[in-house]
């Protein structure tokens, strides 16, 4: 636990000094609030902007984050540096997971605060902007120990990120969309975000977030193997 934290507090410090990542973690909560108090029309739905941006939020801030974090470490060698120093690779994951996953938290607090979610609503969007966070963090924890160096994890989180961002909000306009993202645990949640006053987790809901947490951490499993860290 002692150099999980010691990994965790190394990228708390290195967080300012990395914009890319930064930029992440902010922009989606800065831009619920704007749309949030900037626009009113009549007929919108309650929390309109927050539910929508936070799905969006799930499918990219920890995703993205994680790959680039993990590819930029080994592309500069940081990460062999670690693993020389005692620092195990389950170790080092286990602190920069941690620390991604927390900031999607403060991010998704963020976003509540924005929505105006108060009550039940308040705990049952933290926890599930939590487990979606989980899956999106095994997804570019996969990426990121998969990739030969940062390029190579951009190229490939960028259309896997669009995916899983965009499909919630595209599936509102086309229903065959619709049918294929349901398939995807950021449409899923997307959908939870619909009944936070009173959830209601289906069998589908929760097989499918299930599997694609399942085939996440597989994914990431073969690629620790492949990449030589096990």
């Amino acid at each position: 636990m002692r150099n999980v934290a010691v990994v965790f507090e190394k990228q708390c410090r290195d967080t300012f000094k990395n914009k890319t990542v930064l930029i992440q973690f902010l922009m989606f909560p800065l831009v619920t609030i704007i749309m949030e108090n900037a626009v009113a029309m009549e007929g919108m739905p309650e929390h309109y902007f927050a539910k929508l941006f936070a799905a969006m939020y799930i499918g990219m801030a920890p995703l993205t984050c994680m790959a680039s974090i993990i590819s930029e470490e080994k592309e500069k060698n940081t990460l062999r540096v670690l693993l020389m120093s005692n620092v195990r690779p389950v170790e080092y994951l286990l602190g920069i997971g941690g620390y991604v996953w927390l900031m999607c938290i403060c991010g998704a607090g963020v976003i509540a605060a924005a929505g105006g979610f108060t009550g039940k609503e308040l705990p049952a969007f933290l926890l599930v902007m939590a487990v979606g966070s989980l899956t999106s963090i095994l997804i570019g924890a996969a990426i990121g120990t998969w990739s030969k160096n940062q390029m190579m994890a951009t190229s490939v989180t960028v259309p896997v990120m669009m995916v899983f961002a965009f499909c919630p909000m595209l599936s509102m306009f086309n229903e065959t969309i619709s049918k294929a993202a349901r398939f995807t645990y950021s449409q899923q949640v997307s959908l939870l975000m619909e009944q936070l006053g009173h959830v209601d987790v289906t069998a589908e809901c929760a097989a499918v977030i299930c599997a694609n947490i399942a085939l996440a951490a597989a994914a990431f499993g073969w690629a620790y193997k492949k990449c030589g860290l096990a």
